[in-house]
């Protein structure tokens, strides 16, 4: 395979956090979030990753791979970095994560008792003082399907700003958690999972 064929989209969603889409599944109908360099040890993918400095987490998710860094240099540094690096794990043939690590992750059944716990005792308390909700309509292996509504529907970048808040809530609690969608990412046809069962 040449690695110069893979075409990879960077898409930056805020100063530290950048989607990059990839033309074919690096993880097909699967995903898993990296929150530590350490939990990337035995994962092709995310190991080369964070050998780019400055890397935080990363979310590998069918054919996107979500990059946080922590340093000053600009996306336009580092995102060839990360380029090269997927293209060249691409190119190696090996998984994007081991299956030690994707053993680790709980039941369906467990995530989603763990995530209505979390949205009932933090999350919902927390944005309903904006007049948000935040519902969980779905689990599918360890991939969430939210819906968020009320008072910030309105602002488009109140809504970012929320969507981002709660995900780090929900990742700081269950850590095993891979993407969490809005519904509004399926009808923006961002949704893989969903739309290949038939939503």
């Amino acid at each position: 395979m040449n690695a110069s064929d893979i075409r990879i989209t960077a898409t930056p969603i805020t100063d530290n956090s950048c989607r990059f889409t990839v033309d074919r599944p690096v993880y097909p109908e699967s995903s898993f979030y990296f929150g530590k360099k350490e939990k990337a040890e035995g994962s092709d993918l995310a190991s080369r990753l964070f050998a780019i400095e400055g890397v935080t987490s990363v979310l590998i998710s069918h054919d996107e791979v979500t990059v946080n860094k922590g340093a000053h240099d600009p996306w336009q540094a580092v995102g060839p970095k990360i380029g090269a690096a997927i293209r060249e794990h691409i190119a190696s043939g090996e998984p994007a994560v081991s299956e030690a690590t994707r053993s680790s992750i709980p039941s369906a059944e467990e995530i989603r008792a763990r995530v209505e716990e979390i949205l009932e005792s933090e999350i919902n308390p927390s944005v309903a003082s904006h007049g948000g909700v935040v519902h969980l309509l779905d689990v599918r292996e360890n991939n969430l399907f939210i819906q968020m509504g009320g008072g910030c529907q309105g602002c488009g970048q109140a809504k970012v700003t929320l969507k981002y808040g709660v995900e780090a809530a929900i990742r700081q609690a269950i850590p095993e958690v891979g993407a969490i969608m809005d519904v509004t990412d399926h009808a923006a046809g961002r949704n893989p999972y969903y739309a290949a069962q038939g939503h």
